[in-house]
């Protein structure tokens, strides 16, 4: 089991200490959200909380994650960098194929690239991005970076991008993982065909084991089934070795631990030294006992 922490939209200030305090830990990963904007008006509902209320994120103090992520690859030595999730759908995917690049150059292939579509109407609004054919249009962006992350002459035609044959340079040593989030059936059947992981924003045991399943079933039915695949999760069954060993065994690869409930409001009140001795906390208690 890999051990990812989510700050959970904490002061930019605490990020970089925070990092060091991780790979100190024993954690693998720094899981770092994604917003653009709050609408001072909108309808929309959020799709992972009980009852759709997006006021958590009102005056949330979002960092660009392509920003922060050098910042704290620069100070430390192994933890990997990822992202829960990046609104890839509405952003033009050659700008960010070439980010997503240089990242990999400037964190020595320590990031993974975790996407989703955007849940918010207003997302694709402001950024002049049709609502309409967005599934359509995040595969093809997925399709893109993809090809051009090789470093080779790389052209693409379809119904939303088409692309003159280029290369890209410096391409990264390393192929950068794609990870999918989303729990809806177009989302776990992207997973399965066009990823390297999925990303699951809360379920319970029951829950993530049938959604699992149903990857892995799409996976053998894409012929994608032999290619290394990542499951990451949040949850409260990561607070138990018990639980460790329950999320192991349904193919759990990655849990992210966040020791509030940003979905329910749960206040941002802890220190920057109360958040470590959280950190180290979970250290001592789950992961070193995990691995011994």
């Amino acid at each position: 089991m890999r051990y990812a922490y989510h700050a959970s939209m904490c002061p930019p200030e605490q990020y970089i200490p925070l990092a060091q305090a991780l790979e100190i830990a024993g954690f693998d990963a720094f899981a770092m959200p994604d917003s653009i904007c709050y609408p001072e008006v909108s309808d929309s509902q959020y799709p992972y909380n009980k009852d759709g209320d997006r006021e958590f994120l009102d005056s949330v103090p979002f960092i660009h994650p392509f920003i922060v992520i050098p910042a704290m690859a620069a100070v430390t030595r192994k933890i990997r960098f990822n992202t829960f999730v990046y609104k890839l759908g509405v952003h033009q995917p050659v700008h960010v194929a070439k980010q997503i690049q240089s990242l990999a150059i400037m964190t020595n292939n320590r990031f993974d690239f975790g996407v989703g579509i955007s849940p918010w109407p207003e997302d694709f609004a402001i950024t002049s991005t049709p609502w309409e054919g967005r599934g359509k249009r995040l595969d093809e962006i997925i399709d893109i970076i993809g090809g051009l992350e090789t470093g080779k002459y790389f052209e693409f035609e379809g119904e939303h991008f088409k692309i003159q044959s280029v290369k890209m340079c410096p391409a990264p040593t390393e192929h950068v993982p794609i990870l999918i989030g989303g729990h809806a059936e177009p989302a776990l059947r992207r997973a399965a065909v066009r990823s390297d992981g999925w990303m699951c924003a809360g379920a319970n045991m029951a829950e993530l084991d049938g959604y699992i399943r149903r990857i892995n079933e799409l996976r053998e039915e894409a012929g994608t089934a032999e290619k290394p695949f990542q499951f990451h999760t949040t949850g409260g069954d990561a607070f138990s070795l018990e639980g460790i060993e329950q999320l192991e065994n349904i193919g759990v690869t990655e849990v992210i631990i966040g020791f509030r409930n940003v979905y329910e409001c749960e206040p941002d009140n802890k220190s920057l030294e109360e958040k470590i001795d959280q950190i180290n906390w979970y250290s001592e208690t789950i992961i070193k006992p995990s691995r011994a």
